[in-house]
């Protein structure tokens, strides 16, 4: 794809991510007003967790999602992610309900609504210079990945299928995503990693794989 035509459909997905943000915030303002208010009731405040992401070009934001753990608390006992993690938690991450205030991300431009799932700063250093490439786009409130396999998926997969949609990246995958998004959450499918509350630790593609390139 030529630069001047990446620089259009670039455009267009801000134009169409913007309107998309206004309309989802306006229908689920509702829903998110009650979940506020169950969150506070079952986890404490504050009700938004908000984290430093990396985002395009890996230049950080502060990424929004509805509170889904405890707080730590050593006196009680309450230390690990599994701990922390309450059915309630579950059911709000099962559901993809935690990640409704991400819309605001979406409409200030730190997210799009499908690309690579913003990961966390500290595993910038820890990309190969391909999948470094994945910040070559806005981050995503879904994408090509979570329609693979969410936390399921292995991260050297993940990351491959970021690196993918970065170089395949058109308004029509963009709708195929969207709509298998859908059924992904619906079916609630690949929540977890096996053995983790969310996602394994990602700690270096060579270390996962083995290789020794």
């Amino acid at each position: 794809m030529n630069h001047d035509r990446r620089t259009r459909l670039m455009r267009t997905k801000r134009i169409l991510d913007v309107c998309g943000a206004v309309l989802g915030l306006v229908i689920a303002g509702p829903v998110m007003l009650v979940v506020a208010a169950l969150v506070a009731i079952r986890l404490g405040r504050p009700v938004i967790f908000r984290q430093e992401r990396p985002g395009l070009h890996g230049y950080t934001f502060t990424i929004l999602k509805f509170r889904s753990m405890l707080e730590v608390d050593e006196a009680k006992g309450i230390t690990t992610d599994e701990q922390r993690l309450t059915r309630f938690g579950r059911l709000l991450r099962s559901t993809s309900l935690d990640e409704l205030p991400s819309l605001w991300n979406i409409l200030r431009g730190d997210m799009s609504f499908v690309g690579p799932r913003p990961s966390l700063c500290r595993y910038l250093d820890l990309y190969t210079a391909e999948e470094a490439r994945r910040h070559d786009v806005l981050p995503g409130l879904t994408g090509l990945a979570q329609v693979r396999g969410r936390n399921e998926l292995p991260w050297p997969e993940r990351l491959r299928s970021d690196v993918e949609y970065v170089d395949s990246i058109s308004l029509g995958l963009d709708l195929r995503i969207l709509l298998r998004t859908v059924v992904v959450v619906l079916r609630r499918e690949g929540i977890t990693a096996p053995g983790h509350a969310s996602s394994d630790v990602f700690t270096g593609t060579d270390r996962m794989t083995g290789s020794t390139a």
